[in-house]
Order: structure tokens, then C-alpha cells, then sequence
């Protein structure tokens, strides 16, 4: 099965994410606005058992961290993914480090930019329209993020939790 592990921010920041992801994101049925902590990685029922206690173990030692939304930026020319950018605090950092531990498969595939997916799979000349007026809209937005989630696809391409776990304290 495929699983990974994400935050879902606030009500009002995934609305106006979604205000752009219904245009813009092809996967906007399929899994709610997030900021990505773990990229998907398959695992086995016995082996998600074992990731699962190792996550409450993380969210246990792991503080609430502020989420700030300060810019919209693209990692074009690398592909064509619009996004909210989202400040490296360093709660964050020290999170995502800890869920890429050698127990937990390893190092990231990519350096962590922490964002937000509003826009992707556009073409070149839909990103420069779209990034050029979004840039100018930009955003602004902070709230304290206090849980992560460990998500897992379904067979349909969607993703829904399959456990959430509370910073600092414990399992909800």
C-alpha cells in the first residue's frame, strides 16, 4: 500500500488554496490542499504498524510550529508546479528531518522546500499567465500547526487518513 505524511492547514488557508487548485491542479479531487513532509513510499501492514509507532514516537518530542504562507513562487524550469511558500522554521526542519531518519526509509529523494501545491502539469505558456497574475495576488497567512497525518492512497488515486498525530502531546 502506498502512504505518506503530510499537514493540513487551516480551513482558510485550503480554501484559497483551492480557489486556485480548481483551475490549476489536476489532483485537486484527490487529496485536500498540504504541505508534503514525507513523499509517498510503499509499505506492508506490518511495516506501516511499526512506521506508525515510530511517527507518535516524533510527534511526542516534536512542539506545535508556526505555518507561514508568505509568498507564491514556482519551481520552474524544473516543471511547472505553482506554489504558496511556506517559511523553513526551524520546528519544521527539525520535523521533517526526523520522519527521514534511516528507521524511516532514508534521506529525501529532494532538498526540502516546504509549500503548498496551488498550480501544477501546466503547460510552459499557462505557467507564465498563471504565475505572473498569482504573483501578483500573493499571500499572506500564518496559523500554529499543532498535527501531522499519516495518509495512505486508495485505489482510486485518492488519499485519506489513516492516523493523525498531535504535536507534544498525544494521538487524537
Amino acid at each position: 500500500m502506498k502512504f505518506g505524511i503530510a499537514v493540513f492547514p487551516s480551513k482558510k488557508l485550503q480554501d484559497l488554496a483551492n480557489s486556485y487548485r480548481k483551475r490549476y491542479d489536476p489532483h485537486y479531487s484527490l487529496i485536500p490542499p498540504h504541505l508534503t513532509l514525507k513523499n509517498p513510499f510503499e509499505a506492508s501492514e506490518e511495516e506501516i504498524n511499526e512506521i506508525a509507532q515510530k511517527l507518535s514516537e516524533t510527534a511526542k518530542k516534536t512542539r506545535p510550529f508556526t505555518l507561514r504562507a508568505y509568498k507564491i513562487s514556482s519551481f520552474q524550469p524544473v516543471n511547472n508546479v505553482i506554489y504558496f511558500k511556506v517559511d523553513a522554521t526551524p520546528e519544521l526542519l527539525q520535523l521533517h528531518e526526523e520522519l527521514h531518519t534511516e528507521d524511516l526509509g532514508g534521506k529525501p529523494e529532494y532538498a526540502f522546500v516546504p509549500h503548498i501545491t496551488i498550480a501544477q502539469k501546466l503547460s510552459n505558456d499557462e505557467h507564465s499567465d498563471v504565475y505572473g497574475s498569482l504573483r501578483m495576488a500573493g499571500v499572506d497567512h500564518e496559523e500554529t500547526v499543532d498535527r501531522f497525518h499519516l495518509l495512505y492512497q486508495l485505489e482510486n488515486g485518492s488519499w485519506t487518513v489513516y492516523e493523525t498525530y498531535r504535536l507534544g502531546g498525544a494521538e487524537v
